[in-house]
Formats: C-alpha cells, sequence, structure tokens
C-alpha cells in the first residue's frame, strides 16, 4: 500500500507557482491577488480561509480577506461581489461557503465574474468544464486529478465509482474522470443515499472517490483488493484526548481499509492540502488571463 501524500504534493505544486510568481515580480509584472469572503465564524471555514491566506504569504501573492457577520445582508454581499469584479487589482476571489440561511448561495455565486471565480463553482465555468473548454476546475477535483497524475497511477479503462454527487465534489469529479484526457478515460459510476446496495458498486472500483460527509461509511467488506481510495471527508468527531476536543475523520475506515490497497489517502493530509494548492493554480491562472484571455 503507498500512501497518497497531499501535503507533500501541495508543497511541490506551490513551490512551483512561487517560482513563477518570483520570476514575474523580477521582471515587474503584476503580483496575482486572491481576495477571500468570509461570512460568519464556522471554525472549518475560518481556518479554511486563513489557511488560504497563509498559502498567499508563503507563494508571495496578494490577499485580501473580508469579513461579515452572519447577519450581514445579501444585499451587502452582493454589492461587494461587485466591487470585488470592477477592482483591477483583485485577479480572483472566493465566497467562502456554506453561507448563513437566510443568503441565496446559488445567487450569490452567480453574482461573481466567471473570469475571477477561482472556485471554478459559477454555472459558466461548470458548462465549460462540461463542454471540455478552458475553465477554472473547482479544487478539490483538480487536486484529486494531481494526485493521481503525480503518482502514476492508471485512470484509461478503469471503473471509478464516485459516492457523493455535490457540485463542488461529486458531480464534477464523475465528469472529469470520464473526460479524454489523463487522468481520465475512465468507466465512472457515481453513487448518492438512494444508491441500492452500495457496497455491490464499491466492490468493482478500481479507483473509489468517496465524498459524502459520513465517517466511517466504506468499510474494510466494500472495497475490492489492490483499489486506489481518495477520502474527501473531513469531518470533525469529538476526542477528549486532543487539546482542541475534537479529530478529522474522514469517510472511509482507513485502519482497516488501507490494507486492502494498492493506494489510499489519509485524513488529514491527504486532499485538504490539495484544494488550498489548486485554488493557487487557478488565481494564477486568472492573474495570466490563461482562461479568458
Amino acid at each position: 500500500m503507498t500512501l497518497l501524500d497531499g501535503k507533500k504534493t501541495s508543497e511541490a505544486i506551490q513551490d512551483e507557482i512561487a517560482a513563477e510568481v518570483a520570476a514575474i515580480k523580477a521582471k515587474g509584472g503584476k503580483v496575482p491577488h486572491l481576495a477571500a469572503i468570509l461570512v460568519g465564524n464556522d471554525g472549518g471555514s475560518v481556518t479554511y480561509v486563513n489557511n488560504k491566506v497563509l498559502a498567499c504569504d508563503r507563494i508571495g501573492f496578494g490577499s485580501s480577506l473580508i469579513r461579515y457577520e452572519d447577519s450581514v445582508s445579501e444585499e451587502e454581499l452582493l454589492n461587494k461581489i461587485k466591487e470585488l469584479n470592477e477592482d483591477p487589482e483583485v485577479d480572483g476571489f472566493i465566497v467562502q461557503l456554506p453561507l448563513p440561511k437566510h443568503i441565496d448561495a446559488n445567487k450569490v455565486l452567480e453574482a461573481i465574474d466567471p473570469k475571477k471565480d477561482v472556485d471554478g463553482f459559477h454555472p459558466t465555468n461548470v458548462g465549460r468544464m462540461v463542454a471540455g473548454l478552458p475553465a477554472y476546475l473547482p479544487a478539490t477535483p483538480a487536486g484529486i486529478l494531481q494526485l493521481l497524475k503525480r503518482y502514476n497511477i492508471e485512470t484509461k479503462g478503469k471503473h471509478c465509482v464516485v459516492i457523493g454527487r455535490s457540485n463542488i465534489v461529486g458531480t464534477p469529479m464523475s465528469i472529469l474522470m470520464s473526460k479524454c484526457t489523463y487522468p481520465g478515460e475512465a468507466t465512472v459510476t457515481i453513487c448518492h443515499r438512494n444508491t441500492v446496495d452500495l457496497a455491490h458498486h464499491t466492490r468493482q472500483a478500481d479507483i473509489l472517490i468517496v465524498a459524502v460527509g459520513r465517517p466511517g461509511l466504506v468499510t474494510a467488506d466494500m472495497v475490492k483488493e489492490g483499489a486506489v481510495v481518495i477520502d474527501v471527508g473531513t469531518t470533525r468527531v469529538p476526542d477528549e484526548t486532543r487539546k482542541s476536543g475534537f479529530r478529522l475523520r474522514g469517510d472511509v475506515d482507513f485502519d482497516n481499509v488501507a490494507e486492502k490497497c494498492s493506494y489510499i489517502t489519509p485524513v488529514p493530509g491527504g486532499v485538504g492540502p490539495l484544494t488550498i494548492a489548486m485554488l493557487m493554480t487557478n488565481t494564477l491562472r486568472a492573474a495570466k488571463h490563461e482562461v479568458y484571455g
């Protein structure tokens, strides 16, 4: 079994970006700038956004963090998005999800200029991804592709089973794995809460990607020998032995599943760090006008 080290891979990608940013600076070019909007004080979201800001500092990007209380109105948030859309200094920006219930997340995402949508959630970028046109790919699926590529994992002709159909991970992942590219060209099955006999499908997977947020959902009897297992789940579970009072647990029962796999991601240290690296990649592409010219 080989551990798919997302932390190490993420650092390698960020080092590559940092070198390119240094070259841009040396030539007197504009330094890429990422802005992030954070609403409320959800612990996971705060940590994630702070890690994005730290990554910007590490690789030489400019960054802005815009914070609002949970009580912010939808109108005020949309006005800030309009301001960022029109700000020539900001190359890309994100609105951290989830948002409070009184704010329509779809309305917010659709308000973002697709050219600055470095999360890859705008319908224009989703449509371009499906059509095989240049687009900003959602960061988590893009990170998984990088992990498969950098570990030289064969995907052509393989059976890929994706558990989860969210617009952020499951659905785009299933589309990308079926594309005529590498990684890709796999036969894809997508499973969800209404799938009958989930284990029947997972046992057929050469590549199993799990993104549902249900700790320990995938057990050893659900995985075939030699499978590649990608665990996207990161759920906080109580742990009195930790100073924080919790630990992160994936959707896969790692301790028992790992011995059956050819490759597997840990939680933490697997997919999570790559999500940030790919957000930085999208921001660099935005600064260079690679997608929309």
